[in-house]
Parts: structure tokens; C-alpha cells; sequence
């Protein structure tokens, strides 16, 4: 059985200039898709700890002693987690369901266009999310980033696949673009170090210095090109060919349930949940899971900027130098930001090395679409050895949190991690335009890729909260638990992967 990538296939020809303009604006989509996404992660911790501040004082006010009060607002803490959770499957639900609608959407008024008003709801929204005083805004505002980065995606997958219609072509834009998406992740991490490095010396928002703001805040600037070249390029052909002639069926979602597309809708999203499954219910808590490490509550917060002075070189030891003669309070309140930062800072360096991962995997994926022609065994390469490797690493990290040596071995492995879940993502890009017919191509690929991988995929962050909960907060336990669940996603795709349909043309289906 052959699929878009046989190297008997056609020849591709040479890239017009429209289409090599068309394929560096995709790369800069995907890659800033990522960039919003991936804050998240990143700034969750310490942006808890600013907004949770006033609600633990109230909490001290009503007579709870502060040490409880911190600790219910720490990393694993009862409103921490329940707070934590929400912030991360609240707006991947929204994402899902609004998502599902944009692919509808994509498959009924054009895919550029839906493409262009995706862009400009996340860049609002990104911004916006900055200036959150309270934890109800920051979700708001990250729903609204959600529902324009799954949007934007599925309506870029399926553009891309119908203006590139030769199968070798196809395959190689669909996977070099997708592989800019990791240097969406390399981005924010370099953003959101340069945010900790300089807070200091930015305008204060909100009466602070945090870096999680200005972090939050450059999602804008990405945005800005696309927004103003976008809508300037070719709408899909194959799209805009039916549509002109009266051919283009009304999308359905029950259409993605009838005989001959129920098991490939059916499976394709359960393994998409997977892939997710494994990044969201392991991986993306790292942050948590270091940051904890090095922070600890709010009332140790003087004594790690002490400890931030003395390892730390640059702004900002020179900003905590220059807190420590401010009078009080504020000399707390900007020492305090002081060492968040310096933890910020770590944690992102470690990220960074998350996100080069992703980047090589997600090329060295790009490479293989071409010359590996089942598309089962082309997930298998990555899909089995991070079903063993995942969950292997959070266990062994469960243990190193106290072995300030061990970070170098941490970053080792957070960067196979990368490369092993990350390229997975990119497979779905290559895969899902080749089973489902034009009319549903947006429609299928966003109820696999909302539904599947936001919706259930993502569901696993929410799982390893909840079950990594205690009234002693342990970040080892984080670890632990996030091992489990990553390596039972992880098996339940690499089980199902079995039946995982094979693509039967080597066109774009019409």
C-alpha cells in the first residue's frame, strides 16, 4: 500500500516566489502557534504566585496562619493544583470546541480567510492576558489565545496541503514548515529569559517588574507580519475550484462518523490524544516541577534572592542589589520579583533545551515522511521509544531533585524527550490531509487534532495535578505521577497504532 510520500512519486517542481512567501508565512504561523502555547508552561508558577498574593493575605486576614496559607497556594497545594489545572485544560477545552468549530468554518468559508481573523484574535489575546491582576482574567484571555492558535493550525494544514498538490512537494512543505513550529519553543524560552533577565529595567504593569508578564505580552509582536501579508495570499485552488463550481459539499462532523472515514476519525484521534498525552501529562509540568524546586513558598522568598545574588550574574543580581536598599515594603516586594526571576531564568534555560529537541525531531520526522512509505512504521519511530523513555526519565528525576548536579542530566534528557514526543506532533500535519476528502479536510483534521489532542490529549496535565496533590506539596511526586500518566498514554497509542489506516493515494484526496 502506497502513500503521498512513495519515492516512485513525481518529481516536485521548482517553488514559485508566491509559493516560497507562502511557505516562510506557514513556517512563521506554525511557529508562533507554538510560542502561545507554550507560555504556559513557562509562566504558570510564577504568575500563580503573583496573582494568588492577595488571596493568601485575605486568607491570613481571616485568621489562617500565613505558613498554611502559603502552602495552600504553593506548587501541589490544594489551590495551587486546583487553580493549575485549570489553567491548563479550561482552555484547551475551549480551544477544543472552538477549534472544531473554526475547522467547520475552514471547510465553508475559505481557508485564508479563516486563517487571517485566527491571528488576530490570539495576538489580542496574548497581550492582553499580560496585564491579568486576577487568575479569572489570566484564563479568559488564555482561552481566547487557544481557540485562535487551533483555529489558525488546522486551517494551515489544510491551505498548505491543496496549494502543494505534488505528493514529494507536499510532504517536504507540510514537514519543514511544521518543524518551525519548535522554533516557536526556542523563541518564547529565549523570550521568557530575556523577560526574567530585564524586568527589572521594563515599565511596571500592574505596580510590578514580573517577567511572566512581559513574557505573556511579545505574543504580539509575531503576529504582526502575518497579520499584514496573510490576507494577501492565494486562497486554497483545490477549495476555491469546487467552490466556484458549485461542487463543495457542506461540511459535516457527522459525515467524519460515516462508514468509510469512522474507523480512521475514530483512531486518528485517540492517537493524537496520545501524543499529546505524553507532552502535557509529563513534560510540560518540567517547569512546575524545577520551579518548585527553587522557589518554594512565598515566605522563603528573601532567602532564595539571597541565594539568586550569589549564583546569578547580570541584571539580576544588580536589580536585587538595588532592591535591598529600597525601603520596606518595597524592598521585599522587589527582591521577592528579584528571585522569581533568577528561578525563571533556570527553568527556561531548561526548556530551551526541550524545545532544541522538539526542532530536531521534528526535521529529522521531515527527512524520514520522504523515504519511510508506511505511515505506521514512520510513527513507530518515535511513538515506541518514548513510550520506554519518557516515563523512565520523570521517574529518574523524581529522585534528583535535590542533586543540584544533576541539572546538567536533566537537560540531556528533557532534549530526547523533545525530539521523540515533538516529532509525533509534526507527523499528524503529514498524515491527516491524505484520509479525508476536501469538504472534510478541516472539519476532520480539527475534530482529531481539538477533540483528540487538546480535549483529551491535554486532559493529561489536568490528570497528573489532581493526582500529584497532597497537603505537603512534592514536586518529586509531580515527577512520579507524571511518569504514570505519560506512559499510559503513551501505551494506549502504541497499541492503537496498529490499526491506524495507511493512506491509499498518492494525491490529495478530493
Amino acid at each position: 500500500m502506497t502513500s503521498g510520500n512513495s519515492p516512485a512519486a513525481a518529481s516536485a517542481p521548482a517553488l514559485s516566489r508566491t509559493a516560497w512567501l507562502i511557505c516562510i508565512i506557514a513556517a512563521i504561523g506554525f511557529a508562533f502557534d507554538i510560542y502561545e502555547l507554550l507560555m504556559l508552561p513557562l509562566i504558570i508558577k510564577p504568575a500563580m504566585a503573583a496573582l494568588s498574593a492577595p488571596l493568601v493575605e485575605a486568607l491570613v486576614t481571616g485568621g489562617m496562619e500565613r505558613a498554611k496559607a502559603a502552602a495552600l497556594w504553593s506548587p501541589g497545594g490544594e489551590m495551587y493544583v486546583s487553580w493549575a489545572r485549570t489553567l491548563f485544560f479550561v482552555p484547551a477545552l475551549a480551544g477544543g470546541v472552538f477549534g472544531l468549530l473554526g475547522g467547520y468554518l475552514t471547510d465553508l468559508l475559505g481557508r485564508r480567510r479563516v486563517l487571517t481573523f485566527s491571528i488576530l484574535l490570539y495576538a489580542f489575546a496574548a497581550c492582553a492576558a499580560g496585564f491579568a491582576t486576577t487568575l479569572p482574567q489570566l484564563l479568559f484571555f488564555r482561552c481566547l489565545v487557544f481557540i485562535g492558535v487551533c483555529v489558525e493550525f488546522v486551517a494551515a494544514v489544510a491551505w498548505l496541503a491543496e496549494i502543494f498538490t505534488n505528493p514529494v512537494q507536499r510532504e517536504k512543505v507540510l514537514g519543514y514548515t511544521q518543524a518551525c513550529s519548535s522554533l516557536g519553543g526556542l523563541l518564547v524560552a529565549g523570550a521568557n529569559i530575556l523577560a526574567a533577565k530585564w524586568a527589572m529595567d521594563l515599565p511596571a504593569i500592574a505596580g510590578g517588574h514580573e517577567a511572566w508578564r512581559y513574557t505573556l505580552i511579545s505574543g504580539v509582536i509575531p503576529a504582526l507580519p502575518l497579520i499584514m501579508i496573510r490576507p494577501f495570499l492565494p486562497e486554497s485552488p483545490a477549495w476555491q475550484k469546487k467552490r466556484e463550481a458549485g461542487t463543495l459539499k457542506r461540511p459535516s462532523i457527522a459525515a467524519l462518523f460515516a462508514p468509510e472515514l469512522r474507523k480512521t476519525t475514530v483512531i486518528t484521534t485517540l492517537i493524537f490524544a496520545a501524543s499529546y498525552g505524553i507532552a502535557f501529562g509529563a513534560i510540560q509540568q518540567l517547569p512546575q516541577i524545577i520551579g518548585a524546586q527553587r522557589i518554594g513558598t512565598p515566605a522563603e522568598a528573601g532567602h532564595v534572592a539571597v541565594r539568586a545574588i550569589a549564583k546569578e550574574s547580570g541584571a539580576t543580581a544588580m536589580a536585587a542589589a538595588k532592591a535591598a536598599k529600597k525601603p520596606e515594603p518595597v524592598a521585599q516586594r522587589e527582591m521577592r520579583q528579584a528571585a522569581g526571576n533568577a528561578s525563571d531564568q533556570t527553568v527556561a534555560g531548561v526548556s530551551l533545551y526541550q524545545e532544541i529537541g522538539g526542532l530536531v525531531g521534528r526535521f529529522i520526522l521531515a527527512v524520514l515522511a520522504v523515504v519511510i512509505v508506511s505511515r505506521r512504521t514512520l510513527f513507530r519511530v518515535f511513538q515506541i521509544p518514548s513510550l520506554i523513555f519518557v516515563p523512565l526519565l520523570f521517574w529518574w528525576i523524581s529522585g534528583q531533585l535535590g542533586n543540584a548536579d544533576s541539572l546538567g542530566m536533566i537537560k540531556a534528557g528533557i532534549f530526547v524527550a523533545g525530539v521523540l514526543t515533538v516529532a509525533q506532533f509534526s507527523f499528524w500535519g503529514n498524515y491527516i490531509p491524505l484520509v479525508f476528502p476536501v469538504h472534510l479536510r478541516g472539519t476532520g483534521e480539527s475534530f482529531a487534532a481539538n477533540i483528540g489532542g487538546r480535549v483529551l490529549g491535554t486532559a493529561a496535565a489536568w490528570l497528573t495535578l489532581t493526582l500529584s496533590a497532597s497537603a505537603n506539596p512534592d514536586p518529586a511526586r509531580v515527577a512520579l505521577v507524571g511518569a504514570c500518566v505519560a506512559g499510559g498514554y503513551a501505551l494506549v497509542g502504541a497499541v492503537l497504532t496498529q490499526f491506524l489506516p495507511e493512506p491509499k493515494s498518492e494525491e490529495v484526496t478530493e
